[in-house]
């Protein structure tokens, strides 16, 4: 008898501990559902380590690496920001996470959304990486002159990749403009969508599968004029040089091509001391070294009538623009320098043989750019600059002997004499 009412207690007990723990999954499975995607940035402190909140979580806090041989070459103390050490492989992933996190808080995109971009290509795939941690997915535009490896990166990511002939920002087919029609057709797809009674979704012309997948909207990322670009480096990545810089920081340089992280990583530093120095460093074929030093987007030369209706191309690729963006009118400098496609290629074979830093062509450029500041400045200045990306989506062009070649680009130099004496 005992023994059937101690079976029929324990019994109970059991049934009451699972409704409990069925109540406790559903409750905040929803919850989880909603939440899943906020404060994701966030770092768990645990057995003195740090574990990383996923994906998006293990982005930022980047290590900045004294560049011995410039350092060396300069006598300044030149450090670069490794965000080639980013999950998505480059400095763009602070981006892509404030751009989508906003867009989210916002209600401009929602779980299961599409966020569309026009990218040369590290925007892109930081986008692509970062999409899917946030339950969203991404469709790209990008010119067809860009590597080839960043189209097969953004592929085996799951984006979709619309390749286009680079055009003009003023024509429609601009991969830009292009990017932001596709997240216009989707938001039209999701408005066209009727709810049946049995609760599937379904689009007029599409199979009950397409429309589902379409059903969720569209959002353009905008990395040119989304202020979310600058707030990405004024509260992220500035802080944390001035944190690992313990504030002993003289210059900082670098490239822009939207301008989110010059102009927000500047305004932070200037902020906290407006005696830093923060400059520009401008590829060939850009108008921003003219609007910071002349404050037009043209030479003197050009002004007469002598502009060129195609302008040289510079075989750096995500830097220079030959328009002024909301996200760049946010940068404080103190002025601008010219780097040369020949100086960023030889910059680039510099630092691998002398430093191991195996780095795109952005990163390359920048750092011809801290060379003029250091030279400017003299010796016993500390100098900031990012490295972007890494050269592994460069293979095929800025790291190509026979590309390099038919352009006139071969790296002949063995130290730093390579670099000219422009302004």
């Amino acid at each position: 008898m005992a023994e059937a009412s101690l079976g029929r207690a324990v019994g109970a007990a059991t049934a009451a501990l699972s409704i409990s723990i069925i109540s406790y999954f559903v409750f905040f499975s929803d919850r989880s559902k909603l939440n899943r995607w906020k404060k994701t940035s966030l770092n768990q402190e645990t057995n003195g380590g740090k574990i990383r909140r996923g994906l998006v979580g293990a982005i930022g806090n980047t290590p900045l690496i004294r560049i011995n041989s410039l350092s060396d070459a300069t006598g300044c103390e030149i450090l670069g920001k490794a965000e080639f050490l980013n999950p998505g492989g480059s400095v763009k992933d602070r981006v892509a996470v404030k751009i989508i996190e906003e867009a989210l808080e916002n209600g401009d995109l929602v779980e299961g959304g599409v966020v569309t971009e026009g990218s040369a290509g590290s925007t892109a795939i930081s986008l692509a990486t970062v999409a899917p941690a946030f339950g969203c997915r991404c469709h790209v535009v990008i010119p067809d002159d860009a590597a080839i490896e960043k189209s097969q990166i953004l592929e085996a990511l799951g984006a979709v990749v619309e390749r286009v002939r680079p055009v003009s920002i003023t024509h429609r087919d601009h991969f830009v403009n292009v990017a932001k029609r596709r997240a216009l057709e989707a938001n039209i797809a999701k408005m066209d969508a009727t709810v049946q009674l049995n609760g599937h979704v379904i689009h007029k012309g599409h199979s009950e599968e397409t429309s589902r997948i379409n059903s969720r909207g569209g959002y353009f990322a905008d990395q040119f004029e989304n202020l979310a670009n600058y707030r990405a480096h004024y509260d992220w990545t500035g802080p944390e040089i001035w944190k690992q810089t313990k504030g002993k920081i003289d210059a900082f340089v670098a490239a822009a091509g939207t301008g989110g992280t010059i102009a927000g990583v500047s305004r932070f530093l200037k902020e906290k001391n407006k005696s830093i120095k923060c400059f520009l460093i401008d590829p060939p074929g850009s108008g921003l070294f003219n609007k910071v030093t002349r404050g037009v987007m043209y030479t003197k030369e050009e002004a007469e009538g002598k502009r060129l209706k195609n302008p040289f191309d510079t075989i750096t690729e995500g830097i220079g623009i030959n328009r002024i963006t909301k996200n760049f009118m946010m940068a404080e400098l103190d002025g601008a320098y010219r780097g040369t496609d020949q100086e960023a290629v030889e910059m680039s074979r510099f630092l691998l043989r002398n430093d191991g830093l195996f780095v795109g062509s952005s990163s390359a450029m920048n750092c011809v750019g801290v060379v003029r500041v250091a030279r400017a400045l003299g010796p016993g200045h500390t100098i900031v600059t990012i490295l972007c990306d890494s050269g592994m989506r460069h293979l095929s062009k800025f790291f190509n002997d026979q590309y390099l070649a038919e352009h006139g680009l071969t790296p002949t130099a063995t130290g730093l004499e390579f670099l000219l004496t422009l302004n």
